[in-house]
């Protein structure tokens, strides 16, 4: 098939393009760059079956529709992904995030073009207990959350509305090579930048106690591309993560085991923090037979490995 992914510059985005070009499917990305860069596809440049890398936002259509045109799928990831950023700016993020997904569906509605949406797992309600189904309540703490639950809703509309083959995912707390460690860059990377840093510190925001189900990019990948091309998931919400949570506290003492370099500071956006990440996969084991392969040491020691490479290079 040809496959457009939009935000394809991005962390998770990369290794979209990397599963869909590993299967042997033709390629089309978009990126407007504002949180992803062209070097991330850099070693695909070769493959003749990465057709176009084109630099625009989703939103423009004298740049998105050609694309969407060509494509018999449409795998849309770009988002403004900074939950302060949002509190900061909610309008930059609802016009990214939500008007630029209806402009998109609306050019495949046109085309008739399979679409999977990327959500995200920040769109639940805060659990105290048990993994999170799909069916648990949902309650965005945030603008970047509720753009994202808004985008959801408007996908899963054009599934019932206009019969297209359209799919949305919730992958939960996703890590690995590529990613960025500054910012509210994922908790992995940054945890692992700065341990590998002469000083060696950790700074956690609150006190710790907050979990996270932590899914290795390349099983997020895998997930993401299954559930696109699959007809079972058409207008369907599924979950990706391993099942398994751990504390940020005990994630931070597997990365940095000299407990005097971790500390404790204030939380920059605690009214939006959630406490207990925990995803039940079950719906997409059943759906599409996805099961995640990557463990969290393993998948640890891969970032350690790349970001020193990084810093060799």
């Amino acid at each position: 098939m040809r496959a457009l992914v939009t935000g394809g510059c991005g962390f998770i985005g990369r290794w979209v393009v990397a599963e869909l070009l590993g299967r042997g499917h033709e390629v089309l990305v978009i990126d407007d760059l504002s949180n992803g860069s062209e070097e991330n596809l850099a070693e695909f440049k070769g493959n003749a079956k990465l057709l176009n890398v084109v630099v625009g936002d989703v939103s423009d259509e004298s740049k998105a529709a050609p694309l969407v045109e060509k494509a018999d799928v449409v795998l849309h990831l770009a988002a403004r992904i900074n939950v302060q950023d949002s509190i900061d700016d909610p309008r930059d993020t609802f016009e990214s995030d939500v008007a630029g997904t209806f402009e998109l569906l609306e050019m495949a509605r046109r085309r008739k073009v399979r679409f999977l949406y990327m959500s995200t797992c920040m769109v639940y309600a805060r659990a105290t207990t048990g993994a999170i189904r799909e069916d648990h309540p949902t309650l965005p703490a945030s603008p970047y959350a509720a753009s994202k639950l808004a985008a959801e809703a408007l996908t899963v509309s054009y599934a019932h509305a206009y019969g297209l083959a359209a799919t949305v995912v919730r992958p939960f707390n996703t890590y690995g090579p590529f990613q960025k460690a500054t910012g509210e860059g994922g908790v992995v990377s940054i945890f692992c930048a700065r341990a590998l840093a002469p000083e060696g510190r950790i700074q956690i925001y609150g006190d710790g106690t907050q979990t996270r189900d932590l899914v290795y990019a390349s099983d997020c990948a895998r997930f993401t591309v299954e559930a696109a091309l699959s007809d079972r998931a058409v207008g369907e919400v599924l979950n990706a993560g391993t099942g398994k949570d751990v504390s940020v506290n005990d994630l931070a003492a597997m990365i940095q085991p000299d407990a005097a370099r971790i500390e404790h500071v204030p939380h920059i956006h605690p009214q939006s923090e959630v406490m207990k990440l925990q995803a039940d996969a079950a719906k997409a084991e059943r759906l599409l037979g996805w099961k995640p392969e990557v463990p969290l040491e393993e998948g640890i020691e891969r970032v350690k490995t790349w970001l020193a490479s990084k810093d060799t290079a």
